[in-house]
């Protein structure tokens, strides 16, 4: 199956939907600025998956750097990229949606008693591949869905052959 964005910690990578539909390759994001310019150029396409590939950029970079032990030093440098990545795609709503929501989990976690840079890093980094999770969770269910409505309601669908153009966040 084509994978528009294959994540593990500390690692992103993304289709390069420029090059669709006669080549498949995969671009590495390692920082925030590098998913800024996939947003930016359009290598990445669809409203969900800009937004996680901002998020997941900025915790692949969390990931591998050296942060400071300061929670709020580290909620500060996340909030900072967060507003940055948004530059990327200003009219992008999901974008700025899921900044919005990263950016409220990095607050809780910087206010709590004895809350560390680490703490802080840990938050953002889990509920930016929550985010992931939770869009390939939709995605497969629209895909299903819309799978079963099309051979259930459809002559096509019904002889048991069908043929259906995708776009987006369709599965």
């Amino acid at each position: 199956m084509l994978q528009a964005i294959k994540y593990a910690r500390g690692q992103l990578e993304i289709l390069d939907q420029l090059k669709l539909p006669h080549a498949e390759e995969y671009d590495h994001i390692y920082s925030s600025t590098d998913a800024w310019h996939a947003i930016k150029e359009m290598r990445t396409r669809g409203a969900p998956a800009i937004a996680i590939v901002a998020a997941l950029a900025l915790a692949v970079e969390l990931e591998n750097m050296k942060l400071s032990s300061i929670a709020e030093e580290v909620k500060v440098f996340i909030d900072e990229k967060l507003e940055y990545l948004i530059t990327s795609r200003p009219t992008a709503v999901n974008l700025a949606d899921a900044a919005r929501k990263l950016s409220k989990v990095v607050d809780v976690a910087a206010t709590k008693t004895d809350a560390s840079g680490s703490d802080v890093k840990n938050a953002y980094i889990e509920a930016a591949e929550q985010m992931l999770v939770a869009d390939v969770q939709d995605n497969e269910a629209i895909g299903r869905h819309g799978a079963e409505w099309i051979l259930k309601n459809t002559e096509a669908g019904q002889k048991g052959q069908v043929s259906v153009l995708t776009h987006c966040n369709t599965g």
